[in-house]
């Protein structure tokens, strides 16, 4: 079972849509002050939504620490992530995933759609 531990959380954002069935999911800015879920592998990730807010609602969105994340593909302990299409987690090859960004790494390994543990480290970087 996914753990969570010193995280880093906002809460200061409301949901720029139903996020009710997206916790643990990434999140990206939506517009003035507020957020919605990541779209595009090339969407840059603000974090991970800890909360199920609806529309307006308070959304707490996890920007550092060891958060737990919804799986997009097998992953690997150890496995560098960054967003999918649908807001889960996806692993990132250097070298080959050049237009995402990376935002943390698996800390356990998961199947797809699995809750897996992720140490979170939103640094807007390209992965190169």
């Amino acid at each position: 079972m996914a753990i969570e531990s010193n995280l880093d959380c906002r809460g200061m954002w409301s949901a720029s849509a139903d996020l009710s069935a997206k916790q643990f999911h990434f999140v990206k800015m939506s517009g003035n002050g507020t957020v919605d879920v990541c779209a595009a592998i090339t969407d840059s990730p603000i974090g991970i939504l800890q909360n199920n807010p609806t529309s307006g609602q308070a959304a707490i969105v996890a920007v550092a620490g060891l958060s737990k994340v919804v799986a997009n593909a097998t992953l690997a302990a150890g496995d560098i992530i960054g967003t999918s299409a649908d807001a889960q987690a996806d692993p990132i090859v250097n070298g080959v995933d050049v237009t995402v960004f990376i935002c943390g790494q698996a800390v356990t390994a998961a199947a797809a759609g699995d809750t897996v543990e992720v140490e979170l480290n939103i640094t807007n970087t390209l992965a190169t």
